[in-house]
């Protein structure tokens, strides 16, 4: 009897919660946490934009639409990119041609792609415009976190012992700092909860250096300041935590 008892007390406490966890998107104003994948092409400015050209960047979010159309939030980037500006900074280990003679006195396949990521924590305002319900609409967000990004140098055959190991740190230009962003995004919030999408220009201003004690083709440190910048264009696909209320209800 006791475990009977037991056992229904926590029967009605679930559907106690769940009934708690059931909103109408279509006729109020709803409290909506949402898992958001996206993909962002992005462009660089600023000092960035001596060091690569355009990449791309994929990553998630967990962003928070309050009844009050407060937004807020954490996110987080991979950037990842194969255009390179600076092509001398193997220039120690290279030849008159340009190649990098391996181990066995032959050309090495050596290739440098652009390697980073990003993490934003965020704070803004949604406003129901060209939306089908009060809980879609255009956000406006501001952001602070930090920017990280580096060369990542791919001896293809590891045959080349000049970069290996630790000697790949003489050259990989680390750099990180913290950055601040602006978003200006659309996000649709269906009414029957199949489709829940958002699209975002995004501006990301980083203040960085570089964090290694010694690049070889510098012979020294690196300590200028610099201004990294990023322009984005994203879109991205959330899955909302929040379960629907039934269209009808019947009273017996």
């Amino acid at each position: 009897m006791r475990v009977k008892f037991k056992f229904l007390l926590i029967l009605s406490l679930f559907f106690s919660l769940s009934s708690l966890g059931q909103t109408n998107v279509r006729d109020s104003m709803i409290f909506a946490p949402l898992i958001s994948v996206a993909y962002t092409f992005q462009l660089p400015e600023g000092d960035l934009k001596k060091r690569f050209g355009n990449n791309s960047a994929i990553g998630g979010s967990f962003i928070v639409k309050d009844k009050q159309s407060f937004v807020y939030g954490i996110s987080g980037n991979f950037l990842f990119g194969n255009s390179l500006k600076e092509t001398n900074i193997l220039s120690e280990v290279t030849t008159e041609q340009g190649y990098i003679i391996n181990n066995e006195g032959i050309y090495s396949d050596v290739r440098l792609y652009e390697r980073g990521y990003s993490l934003q924590f965020h704070f803004g305002k949604q406003f129901a415009v060209l939306s089908p319900n009060s809980n879609s609409g255009v956000y406006f967000m501001g952001g602070v976190g930090m920017l990280q990004h580096k060369i990542k140098i791919d001896v293809v055959n590891d045959d080349v012992p000049q970069l290996r190991d630790e000697y790949l740190h003489g050259y990989d230009r680390l750099t990180n700092g913290w950055a601040i962003s602006q978003t200006i995004g659309y996000r649709l919030l269906s009414n029957s909860r199949m489709i829940n999408f958002f699209v975002e220009l995004e501006i990301v201003e980083a203040y960085t250096k570089n964090r290694r004690s010694y690049n070889i083709d510098l012979m020294g440190l690196e300590s200028k300041q610099r201004f990294d910048m990023l322009t984005g264009f994203r879109f991205g696909w959330s899955v909302p935590l929040y379960k629907k209320m039934p269209r009808e209800y019947y009273f017996y």
